[in-house]
């Protein structure tokens, strides 16, 4: 019986297993031309090891609590944004007012531009996205962008929003599908000029140029990412590893305090305390010995009672300040 040749598959509508929740959905448009697409990120960032910090006497996990000084933990919805506009001196902005800055969110990345993949700096690239058509009926329109991106050599460029912020994109062919990378804006890049100045163009001496340029000539070859490993985080697992065969895992407390911030100070309270230990340890010496006497005694916290609540109520100033 003959064989028949398999068919080439073709490309799956929708996520591959294991690719998780897209970041962003929306359409590439040239012209007249639109295509569903969704992005997902090309980054792992489990890749690396991340740690914890324990208090190795009382075996507890360290947390992190935001504090105001002078008024110990602040609940998160008296938190607001500031920015510094000189000295000591802020602009303070609510979530509502960002929210108002925000750019519209257009789901579509309209691609005015195309240029030549080696037009653009390296160093405007910063961080990586692949496409994937979303849906059957975009494959199509997915597949001849991909393939007029291949065959010219050109990548697309545009502008779109995502979660609030506007970004500029390329888009490029990879692998069987396409690529989107987010580009730095021109403000956001410093100008090598300035620190390279003082270095300047040196002759080089002929003979040892020969011999770097045949050095390079001599380990040119194909870029292969699986030849380069991260030593330091190999390490690392080897260790883990190894202290988990041999030795013996502690136990973490992760539950947190009743009381948020740990030790930090209420000075209120502090004040209270401290007026009340010293209102008994020194009786007022100008108090007449009689029974009127107890009367001053109890007055007198209570009149430096209001000093306290003055304390409480400039604390709120120093901090939005």
């Amino acid at each position: 019986m003959a064989k028949i040749a398999p068919r080439r598959r073709k490309p799956t509508s929708g996520p591959p297993a294991g690719a998780g929740r897209p970041v962003w959905s929306g359409s590439l448009r040239l012209a007249l031309v639109t295509v569903s697409v969704q992005l997902y990120s090309a980054i792992r960032t489990g890749a690396r090891l991340s740690f914890h910090q324990i208090d190795e006497k009382t075996g507890k996990r360290i947390r992190y609590e935001k504090v105001a000084p002078g008024s110990g933990a602040v609940d998160t919805d008296r938190i607001v944004k500031g920015y510094e506009i000189s000295k000591g001196n802020y602009v303070l902005l609510t979530d509502e007012e960002l929210d108002s800055a925000k750019v519209e969110a257009r789901h579509t990345i309209d691609l005015v531009q195309f240029v030549d993949h080696c037009e653009i700096d390296p160093i405007y690239f910063e961080k990586p996205y692949y496409v994937l058509p979303d849906g059957e009926l975009a494959t199509e329109g997915y597949c001849i962008l991909r393939d007029a991106l291949r065959k010219t050599g050109k990548m697309g460029l545009g502008q779109f929003v995502m979660r609030g912020r506007e970004y500029v994109a390329a888009l490029k062919p990879c692998g069987d599908g396409l690529m989107l990378e987010t580009l730095r804006f021109s403000d956001e890049v410093r100008a090598a000029a300035p620190l390279f100045a003082d270095i300047g163009e040196s002759g080089a001496d002929a003979e040892l140029l020969d011999l770097a340029q045949e050095l390079i000539a001599r380990k040119t070859a194909k870029f292969d990412a699986t030849a380069f490993h991260d030593r330091y985080t190999e390490s690392l697992r080897d260790l883990i590893e190894s202290k988990a065969r041999t030795g013996k895992p502690i136990s973490v407390d992760e539950s947190k305090d009743e009381e948020p911030g740990g030790k930090v100070i209420d000075l209120v309270a502090a004040l209270k305390r401290s007026l009340a230990q010293r209102s008994e340890a020194a009786p007022d010496k100008a108090a007449p010995a009689n029974d009127a006497a107890p009367e001053a005694k109890a007055a007198s916290p209570a009149r430096k009672a209001p000093a306290a609540k003055s304390v409480a109520k400039s604390t709120p100033r120093r901090k939005a300040g």
